[in-house]
């Protein structure tokens, strides 16, 4: 029996196995551009333009420096890249994604080690690390539901916790075009893997 064909053409060219990627078959711009059309919150947030994961990923990294402010550049590169393999498997909310299964995150963690290792980060995050990541994707979800998803402030520390007024003191979102976006995700990402 012939088996299911798993990879995904990339702009790029390259060929993407999501079963066994390669470093080699990454590219940033295809990660770039993914991201800017995935959309966060399955497209329910106001106004004229999706909030995009890449978007929610230039937040992150300035959420993530914001609550350590001596990170390093691959720290914060991998606070950029932290829902990179969501340019070829989306974006899923957390309710889908625990009924989908460790099927989904088995597959996260294969593309999330493919992606780092073609930029110089370790495969796997470290914990304390992972950590920090998370607690500014928390803030950033927070941001998220209170500006952009119809959520209560009340509604929104029950799910995603209270945050710290001075971490996120003067961050309001703005809802751009995918191209922007993209550019930007591109120059960030630039940005820092030059001082690796």
């Amino acid at each position: 029996m012939k088996q299911p064909r798993a990879w995904q053409r990339m702009l790029s060219g390259r060929r993407l196995d999501l079963l066994d990627p390669t470093p080699m078959d990454v590219e940033v711009e295809d990660i770039a551009h993914g991201l800017a059309f995935v959309a966060r919150w399955n497209g329910q947030t106001t106004g004229n333009f999706a909030y995009s994961v890449a978007e929610h990923s230039l937040l992150v990294e300035q959420i993530f420096l914001r609550l350590v402010p001596k990170a390093t550049p691959a720290q914060r590169l991998t606070a950029l890249m932290h829902d990179a393999p969501e340019y070829v498997i989306g974006d899923m909310i957390s309710p889908v994604k625990a009924s989908v299964g460790p099927g989904y995150e088995e597959l996260d963690k294969r593309l999330t080690a493919a992606i780092h290792i073609r930029f110089g980060l370790p495969a796997i995050t470290p914990v304390a690390l992972k950590k920090q990541i998370k607690k500014a994707d928390k803030v950033s979800a927070w941001l998220e539901a209170t500006q952009l998803a119809g959520f209560s402030k009340a509604e929104a520390d029950k799910l995603f916790g209270k945050v710290d007024a001075t971490i996120v003191a003067g961050l309001r979102l703005h809802l751009r075009p995918p191209i922007e976006v993209r550019q930007d995700f591109t120059r960030q990402h630039a940005a820092l893997l030059g001082p690796l």
